[in-house]
């Protein structure tokens, strides 16, 4: 497998989580468009929209950490959020991911885990054999 190759496949297990966990939460077939653009989403209070432009400033491991540490797992909403912040990141291209010391397989990792805290571990151990 070549770089292209495991960057695609990284980026096709990300959407894949994603659009499986928001199915499962929202009970109907998930359509990005409907999530985003609704941008109501925030964890303890912080927009999921201020995440974003953490990430967009470089500051990806800031905005994840303060996601962790506040995210209440129990909280649908809050949950739905962490999934689309890591959607996001992964969205972002490898230059600017190494630049601030980040990754497509660390935001895999991530949703893996947040899958898993949230509930949705049965679902989840399809995912973490790949």
């Amino acid at each position: 497998m070549d770089f292209n190759d495991e960057k695609d496949y990284i980026m096709r297990m990300i959407k894949e989580i994603a659009r499986v966990l928001f199915s499962l939460m929202l009970g109907k077939q998930y359509k990005s468009v409907e999530l985003q653009s609704e941008n109501k989403y925030e964890v303890s209070g912080k927009a999921l929209q201020e995440f974003q432009d953490m990430v967009d400033q470089g500051l990806v491991n800031e905005a994840e950490n303060i996601l962790l540490e506040n995210i209440d797992y129990t909280n649908q909403q809050e949950v739905i959020a962490a999934v689309l912040f890591y959607q996001y990141v992964s969205e972002k291209d490898m230059d600017f991911l190494t630049l601030h010391n980040y990754s497509r397989e660390e935001a895999l990792d991530g949703l893996k885990e947040l899958a898993k805290k949230s509930g949705y571990g049965g679902m989840n151990e399809i995912f973490l054999e790949s």
